[in-house]
């Protein structure tokens, strides 16, 4: 199933008392390590370096968390569908998580006393839900799209008879009066069909796939709520693969959030410059946080640095050792950006990773817009 916001604060609310966590994160698509005693390498090469370590404490908890991982892995994963995979664990407390991906991560390995939860935020906010309406004049096909899953959704359509070797197109060997008043209704049926699954599960965007003057005909019919959803439009034949439905959906998806992306930093660029209603660089984002001022908080990808964390109170900053707001001893922690996304996910901020943005990294790789 695919992750979301509620598994992922779930996940980031368990905190290692008196050993750490260890949280993993495998590329396991077939496509790149095309035998699994590739991903197997891949995992023990991460791994050797963190047994190799002084012993920290709790150093045999992550010992044991990292034999239970390469254990997982050599017992096989199926990887007809999985092409991520994501683990947390901590020994010491009996906590073992699997979360399996349709979409790829990159390979990371970080120990910590909180699961790391960044590269699943970044799922989230990356894999919104698109439906996309196929059709011809006379048949369509539904499909619901999340997180690199293709459900079809064909139980929604009612279809006019055809014959499989015509094409689609209209010919003397159709069904008798099948007229272009009847071939009209059907594409009227399937932008209906696609309302009703708007109003049972919901999706973001709409991709409508067809001959143009097909797909002109269906967008008229639609519901307002799905014209202003359309993300884009392709020349897909009706009877088009599997694959090939994936290929256009991963296409649009990556537009879609290309342009999501730019345009809020780019509100986040003019909020900074009118000097209200965002900030940017490390310790004005984490300042913001800890007013709990922060509505949505913006990350440059592989963006990490040291700092410290207070357990007593949750203040976070990157000067220590002494808690500015309790007076506690704080906690020096490896990266401290994690740990502000964590706490944005407590405080429900909305977190947005962003990949190669240029304009983000100018203002000091974080930033965020404010609530006040």
């Amino acid at each position: 199933m695919p992750i979301n916001a509620s598994r992922i604060r779930d996940l980031a609310g368990f905190k290692g008392l008196d050993a750490p966590v260890t949280s993993l994160y495998l590329d396991v698509d077939g496509r790149r390590r095309i035998r699994a005693r590739d991903v197997e390498v891949a995992l023990e090469r991460m791994a050797r370096p963190v047994r190799e370590r002084d012993h920290p404490e709790g150093h045999a908890s992550v010992c044991a968390d990292l034999d239970r991982m390469e254990a997982y892995v050599r017992g096989g994963i199926d990887r007809s569908r999985a092409r991520g995979l994501a683990v947390f664990a901590c020994s010491a407390h009996d906590f073992w998580e699997v979360e399996t991906l349709a979409v790829p991560v990159a390979d990371r390995l970080v120990v910590n006393h909180t699961p790391y939860v960044r590269e699943l935020e970044a799922v989230v906010a990356r894999h919104e839900r698109y439906a996309l309406l196929l059709a011809d004049r006379q048949r369509a096909r539904l499909f619901l799209f999340h997180q690199g899953e293709l459900t079809d959704k064909g139980d929604h359509l009612d279809l006019l008879p055809r014959h499989d070797d015509d094409g689609g197109q209209m010919g003397k060997d159709q069904v008798a009066g099948h007229t272009a008043a009847a071939a009209h209704r059907h594409l009227k049926q399937a932008a209906a069909a696609a309302f009703a699954l708007f109003q049972e599960q919901g999706f973001d965007h709409l991709v409508l796939c067809g001959p143009e003057d097909v797909t002109a005909e269906i967008e008229r019919d639609l519901h307002a709520y799905l014209r202003e959803r359309i993300a884009g439009r392709a020349h897909l034949a009706a009877g088009a693969t599997e694959d090939e439905i994936r290929q256009v959906a991963d296409d649009v998806e990556a537009g879609v959030q290309r342009a999501l992306e730019a345009a809020t930093v780019g509100r986040l660029r003019q909020a900074v410059g009118a000097g209200a209603g965002g900030v940017g660089g490390l310790d004005a984002v984490l300042q913001a946080l800890v007013a709990h001022r922060v509505d949505t908080l913006l990350v440059s990808e592989g963006f990490e640095a040291p700092g410290w964390r207070c357990r007593a109170c949750a203040w976070v900053g990157t000067l220590g050792r002494r808690c500015p707001l309790c007076g506690t001893d704080m906690e020096q922690v490896a990266d401290v950006v994690e740990e502000a996304v964590e706490e944005a996910l407590v405080q429900a901020c909305r977190v947005a990773v962003c990949r190669d943005n240029a304009d983000l990294d100018v203002l000091g790789r974080v930033g965020a817009l404010l609530r006040f």
